[in-house]
Order: C-alpha cells, then structure tokens, then sequence
C-alpha cells in the first residue's frame, strides 16, 4: 500500500549537468547519497524539478534507470512522467522503463486547460496502460487548471490504479475535503514545502519535497516528527528552513535549489534552457544563508 511505502519524506529529485549542458551522472551518484544519508524515505526521479521538459526521451530513460541502479533498492523510487497529449502518454507508459519504480507521478495536462471530465478521462486512459499505481499531480501554477476535490475523489473511488495525490495547489480547503473523503488506502501528499505541516495536521501522508534536495536529514526530521504528532519539536525545524525554502523559489525553480547544491559541492549551478541561474542579487543571498544540514 503506497499509503505506508511513500510515508514522510520524498524529495523530487534535480537532474545535474555538466558546464556543457550533458547529464552529469556522477553529480547525480552524489545527490542520491546525499539524500539517502540524509534519512529521506524515497525518491522521486524525472519530475518538474527534474527539468525533464527539456530531457530527450533517450536521456529520460538513462537518468531513471541510472537511478534505479544507483538506490539499488535502499528506499523506494517514483519515476515522473505526464504530458497533455494523452495517446503519447499511453504509449510511453507501455515502453518506459519502470520495473525499478513503485509507482509513477503523472501532472495533469499542462496549457490544455481540459474540463474536469477531460482530467477525469486523461487519468483513467494513463491508469489503465500504467503497469505501476499512479499518483496524481494537482498543480495549477504550472498547468492552468486544477483537479477538483470531487474530480480527485471520483479517480480515487472509480478507476482502478489511482493510488494518491501529491497535492501543489494552495488551496487548504481543497485539500481537507479531499482527504475527508479519500479512500482509507489512498496517499496523500504535499506537494508545497510551506505547506506540509499543516496538511500532516490535516491528515496528508507526508510530502515529495524540493528542499529535500539539499537539507534532506533537516527537513526529512521534521517531517517524521509531525506524522508523529510532535509539531512542538517540528516547529522549530520549520523555523529554521522557512527562509531557505524562500530561497528556492524566489526566481524559478530548480535554480534556487541548484544554486544551494552547488554551494555545497553535491551538483553544478547549470540549468537548460529556458530555465537560467539565480540572478547575482540572489545568489549572494543564497551564498548568505547559514548552512542547514
């Protein structure tokens, strides 16, 4: 049941390259033991922070599968893929390579903006051709439409295959309905850093985080304490990552989270076009900020 594999931390993993613009996998070796060391409970590979919109499909498949080998079973993986063309989506999840993943996170169709029946019928044709559970992705700053509590709570009950959401849309309300009326083996997870406490409060299942990337055992601690029901020893974790996960979204992302990691050595700051580093103002800030473990 993903509700007890994918429980408290998961970090979406950043895809690192070389000054060149190559995948850089031994950056990317580094990450993941930077993250596993940290105390995180899985990975997720090939998401929005994993700048896999500017992945070749060739490149998509050799960072997953490097990664697969790299954790070589010592906590969970969750491979990204999504896309608003529905049929190329089917297709891809019938040759990608998934054997290694426990389950697969699939964002809602980007620019489209399909009706909630469209959202509804694009997530039953992708569960019906994933051969691994899939986890839906509710961000509407990056897809201009939003999945319904209803909509969210009909793919739950009505398709098999529709395991949990990452929720990223802000909307607190949203979320507590859905997790009022999700079923009781259905996941629930953060997609907002800022927000995870207060939806642990609410009854989510944990988070798939960005700051994880560079503040992994900080930010996984955190976590475990609040699904522990110990938000008197959370808060001041959360106090103390507050300003630095400010920092990570304050241009785009992943160039916050790119500019921290290259600070401490783990990656290069180079990011694909039309993603750029963080402007110089900003990188001092980053330069500035105390280092969090």
């Amino acid at each position: 049941m993903l509700r007890t594999i994918l429980r408290g931390t998961g970090v979406a993993l950043v895809t690192p390259f070389t000054e060149d613009f190559q995948v850089d996998y031994e950056a990317l070796a580094r990450l993941i033991e930077y993250d596993i060391k940290g105390g995180v409970e899985y990975l997720v590979s090939l998401g929005t922070t994993g700048e896999s919109a500017v992945l070749s499909g060739e490149e998509r498949e050799q960072v997953l599968r490097f990664t697969v080998q790299k954790v070589n079973g010592r906590v969970p993986v969750v491979a990204g893929l999504g896309g608003n063309n529905t049929a190329a989506l089917v297709r891809e999840l019938d040759t990608f390579p998934l054997d290694g993943v426990v389950a697969v996170l699939s964002s809602s169709p980007n620019y489209s903006k399909p009706s909630q029946e469209g959202i509804f019928q694009h997530y039953k044709a992708v569960a019906a051709a994933s051969p691994k559970p899939v986890i839906l992705y509710n961000v509407p700053g990056r897809t201009a439409s939003n999945i319904t509590a209803q909509t969210a709570i009909r793919l739950a009950k009505e398709v098999e295959g529709i395991a949990g959401i990452k929720e990223a849309s802000g909307n607190m309300v949203q979320c507590m309905h859905v997790l009022k009326n999700r079923p009781k083996d259905f996941l629930f997870v953060s997609g907002d850093d800022h927000l995870a406490m207060p939806l642990i409060a609410c009854g989510a299942d944990g988070v798939i985080s960005v700051a994880g990337n560079c503040w992994p055992a900080t930010f996984s601690k955190m976590i475990r304490f609040c699904l522990e029901g110990d938000f008197i020893s959370a808060q001041p974790l959360l106090s103390s990552l507050v300003e630095g996960i400010d920092l990570l979204f304050a241009e785009n992302n992943p160039a916050g989270v790119k500019a921290f990691l290259a600070e401490y050595k783990v990656i290069k700051n180079v990011l694909r076009l039309p993603l750029v580093p963080l402007s110089e103002p900003m990188l001092r800030e980053v330069r500035e900020h105390p280092k969090i473990s």
